[in-house]
């Protein structure tokens, strides 16, 4: 089969076309030929040597997420047919003609999407719905603020926070970004290229702060994160593009009783995994099937142009996912 190979760490012009082995589908397993994959910032730090694939995933090629049609099906395997339209997460490799993985970890398609639509769904939904549901526990009523509202976990976030009756509040650097943030339901649009967020954020809570942070940029945020959460408040962290290292205001957390969490959905167990997909399965994917929520792409390329688009990634110039398709 052919797939974008990570010929050596470096800039985006290290990935190429090759020829590969065909992976094949053991017990419980299902092969799909891969139609669409998602990029994701993951891809790119795996390409640069900085984040390695988990054991037993290819190392030398990137992709978390696809949509596709099952080719074959394991011995054992029940639940799924050659021919079903199917969509799912991968420790690496996506970017592949062919994924194998198990059975219980696939998704169905929703009938109204398109291979790269579907594509954009499963790392930055799950990963989302994982974030405000499981780890936060927002509920209706309460106040959410979501940094880098214009990435991929942003809008799905936003639009599943929005769906839980929740109000949100959004960051990015971009005034544009904020404008079609704002034209999916986002209530207030902060420009963090300007002042501090924590003031924007204080100042739309009547001082009070908000109920729930989900962070999507790291260190550089985390001191106006703790400024930004009322009493009571939780935060999770998704990414670390601003860095890892930051200080931290332990007194803060005391008197206000925070709670600050981790989440990565790439490193977790089979068990875990097969959990986040029910969950999503159960409150999210309904959704996707009546077309209360979208997935939201902004470009969609070849994969041959798997450079061009992880070029795109890196530039903060995107709004929303970036597919690559076969």
């Amino acid at each position: 089969m052919r797939a974008v190979v990570i010929t050596e760490p470096g800039p985006p012009e290290v990935l190429r076309i090759q020829e590969v082995a065909d992976p094949e589908a053991g017990p419980g397993e299902v092969r799909i030929r891969v139609q669409a994959a998602g990029v994701n910032r993951a891809d790119i730090l795996q390409r640069r040597g900085a984040y390695p694939a988990p054991e037993g995933w290819p190392p030398e090629i990137p992709g978390l997420e696809f949509a596709g049609v099952v080719d074959r099906v394991g011995p054992g395997v029940g639940t799924s047919s050659p021919g079903a339209r199917v969509m799912g997460l991968v420790g690496g490799g996506g970017y592949a003609e062919y994924v194998v993985l198990p059975a219980d970890q696939l998704v169905p398609i929703p009938e109204r999407l398109d291979m790269p639509h579907a594509a954009a769904v499963p790392e930055v939904f799950i990963t989302a719905h994982d974030a405000l549901a499981t780890r936060l526990g927002v509920v209706a009523g309460e106040t959410l603020l979501i940094h880098a509202i214009g990435s991929g976990v942003g809008t799905a976030a936003l639009q599943i926070g929005l769906a839980r009756g929740v109000r949100v509040l959004g960051t990015t650097r971009s005034a544009w970004k904020l404008e079609r943030a704002r034209s999916l339901g986002l209530e207030v649009a902060i420009d963090a290229s300007a002042a501090g967020f924590d003031e924007a954020v204080l100042a739309a809570t009547d001082g009070r702060g908000v109920d729930a942070i989900l962070d999507l940029v790291g260190a550089a945020y985390l001191e106006g994160n703790l400024r930004s959460l009322a009493e009571l408040g939780r935060m999770v962290l998704v990414g670390l593009p601003s860095g890892r290292v930051a200080e931290i205001d332990l007194g803060v957390v005391l008197r206000n009783r925070l709670t600050i969490v981790g989440t990565a959905l790439r490193t977790r167990s089979a068990a875990e995994k097969v959990a986040a997909i029910r969950r999503f399965g159960e409150e999210v994917l309904p959704m996707l099937e009546v077309g209360r929520i979208e997935p939201i792409v902004d470009r969609v390329l070849p994969m041959t142009e798997a450079p061009a688009a992880h070029a795109l990634l890196e530039s903060n110039a995107t709004y929303g996912k970036v597919v690559l398709t076969w």
